[in-house]
Order: structure tokens, then C-alpha cells, then sequence
């Protein structure tokens, strides 16, 4: 992207489907550096709001299959025509910051595909699964023309619960026999999810991931109906050889449109803006307090190192 185009530019790019203005504005969203966050808060502001997409986030303990279940997924959405982003949240390490990136190697199919596009994000060390800009690049996704923005999270289990705040439909990913299925009448990440998915239900695990689904469907009864009156449903699918992944689809385009009757959709999308508004807050306020306390921050800290009691730390403040 050239340097001296304005935010006009920027935008009739991107909603062109410019790969390269979209890959280099979600670089600009995610820079931490003053300058170029203004310049997002501009690019942002400036883009049409997005009406017909649908964000669905995907979670789910590691080895569960998310990759290839989004491989599966995708190409059933790229045969009937729609235009596919999916993020990928990367696990950053704790030392170095770093992280792998490797979603594309995963997901070989969709990485070729000319109507896909992923993103590899890492988390920034951010707990829930979910990276920290990661509003805003589905916002830019959804500007570019994407019908369906597939948010992978990290997967970590239960304390990923951030992302059903930044999507539409929320789904689980589960597998037969890893001893989950005790785990059902639970409350947590389970109640959260619209679709719950047993995955790898193919060859001897069949009739394993029949019996989990029956479990957890028996499970969802114990929970709280959700705000959009939608029951959640458990399906068994299989990612490797696309079993189920059709009726999936199905399924998700009838939760939308009952969601969209019933006011839940716009509701939900309300929340979400609402949901990010307060995220970068927070931020703001933490970045804040940093400065302000600098000096009795580092105080409290080498109390804590000489012996002290943490609550007596917090005396400084």
C-alpha cells in the first residue's frame, strides 16, 4: 500500500477486494505504535458497515481438529459460492512473543482458494482466544467482501469464552471418548455454544460419537435458554472425510435467519461493539495507570521480590 494514499483510498481498496490493501490495513490495526493506531481509527470509521456476513467462532480443545474442520467447512461454503476469511489466533510464547503462524500449512486447500483468505494472528499473550484487534479485522474482512469470517481460536478449553462475544453463532468442537462427555452438565464454555460438533465421527469411532452426541444433547437441557430462543444443537461431523459438514451448513443458515426474525442478530451484533468498546478501555485505562503509578508499581514489585505480602503492597496505592 502506498504511503501517501489517504483513508478514501484505503477504503475503495479494500472494499474492492485488494488482498494486499487488506493484509496491510489488518498490519496497521494490529501496530502498536501511536501513529498508526490514529490512522486505523480513521481507516475504521470510515468503512461501510457490513449487513449480510456471518462470524462464527470455533473453538476447541487442542487436537480436536479446528484446522481441519475449517479446511472441510470452507470448501463446502467456496462450491456454493460464498467468499471465505477465516483468523486464525496463534498462541504467542511467553517469553519470546513469537509465534508459529502455521494455519496456512493446515489448511492447504482454502490457502489456495482465489474467494479465501487467512489471517494468521497471534494472541499477544491475550487470554480467551482470541487476539486483540481482533474486532477490527473481521470488520475489515467483512468491508472486503467476505460472507463468512471463520474465527479459529486458540484453543485452550474452558477459559475461551472471549470470542462468543465477537461472533454470531459460537461453535464447540468435542471429541468422542476424551472423557468430555462427563463434562456436559457443566457450566462454562459448554452453555455458551450454539453448535456443539463431535468431531473424527468416522470408522470405529462412529458409534462412540453417536453415544457423546446423545450425551450432550441430554446436557444442553440443563442449561439456561439463550437470549435468542434458539435451542443449541449437537451434530456428529466428521472434518476428514466431510460427513455431517453440509447439515452444518444448513443448520447455520436457519439459525440466522430465526435469529434475524426474532431481533437476536442485531441485538448480538449491538453487543459485540459494545463488547469491544469496552475492551479497548480497559486498555486505554491499564496504559493509563501504568504511567500514572509507574513509580509505586515498581515500589509494590520489589516489596513483593523482598518478602512482602502482596495485599501490603498494594498499600502504595
Amino acid at each position: 500500500m502506498k504511503a501517501q494514499w489517504n483513508i478514501a483510498d484505503w477504503v475503495s481498496q479494500i472494499c474492492s477486494g485488494n488482498r494486499v490493501a487488506l493484509s496491510r490495513a489488518i498490519t496497521l490495526v494490529e501496530s502498536q505504535k501511536a501513529s498508526h493506531q490514529e490512522t486505523a481509527f480513521q481507516l475504521l470509521n470510515a468503512l461501510p458497515p457490513s449487513k449480510n456476513s456471518i462470524r462464527l467462532g470455533i473453538t476447541g480443545i487442542p487436537g480436536v481438529g479446528k484446522s481441519t474442520f475449517i479446511e472441510a467447512f470452507g470448501t463446502i461454503l467456496l462450491e456454493e459460492g460464498y467468499k471465505v476469511a477465516v483468523l486464525a489466533i496463534d498462541p504467542s510464547s511467553q517469553q519470546s512473543g513469537g509465534s508459529i503462524l502455521g494455519d496456512k500449512i493446515r489448511m492447504p486447500q482454502l490457502a489456495q482458494a482465489p474467494n479465501a483468505y487467512i489471517r494468521p494472528t497471534p494472541s499477544s499473550g491475550i487470554l480467551g482466544g482470541v487476539a486483540p484487534q481482533t474486532q477490527a479485522v473481521i470488520q475489515l474482512c467483512e468491508a472486503a467482501g467476505f460472507d463468512f469470517i471463520l474465527i479459529e481460536t486458540v484453543g485452550v478449553g474452558q477459559s475461551e469464552v472471549e470470542v462468543s462475544q465477537l461472533c454470531d453463532i459460537f461453535i464447540l468442537l468435542m471429541l468422542a471418548g476424551a472423557g468430555d462427555e462427563i463434562q456436559g452438565i457443566k457450566r462454562g464454555i459448554m452453555e455458551l455454544a450454539d453448535f456443539i460438533l463431535i468431531n473424527k465421527s468416522d470408522g470405529d469411532n462412529l458409534i462412540k460419537a453417536e453415544q457423546a452426541r446423545l450425551i450432550f444433547t441430554r446436557s444442553l437441557h440443563f442449561f439456561e435458554q439463550s437470549a435468542h430462543k434458539i435451542p443449541a444443537q449437537c451434530l456428529a461431523i466428521s472434518a476428514l472425510n466431510g460427513s455431517g459438514i453440509a447439515d452444518f451448513l444448513a443448520k447455520t443458515l436457519d439459525f440466522k435467519e430465526k435469529a434475524i426474525l426474532n431481533g437476536y442478530w442485531l441485538a448480538n451484533r449491538e453487543e459485540q461493539s459494545v463488547f469491544w468498546f469496552r475492551n479497548q478501555l480497559k486498555k486505554q485505562w491499564e496504559a493509563q495507570l501504568e504511567t500514572k503509578y509507574k513509580a509505586q508499581i515498581q515500589q509494590a514489585e520489589a516489596d513483593i521480590r523482598a518478602g512482602k505480602n502482596v495485599l501490603e503492597a498494594l498499600k502504595h496505592f
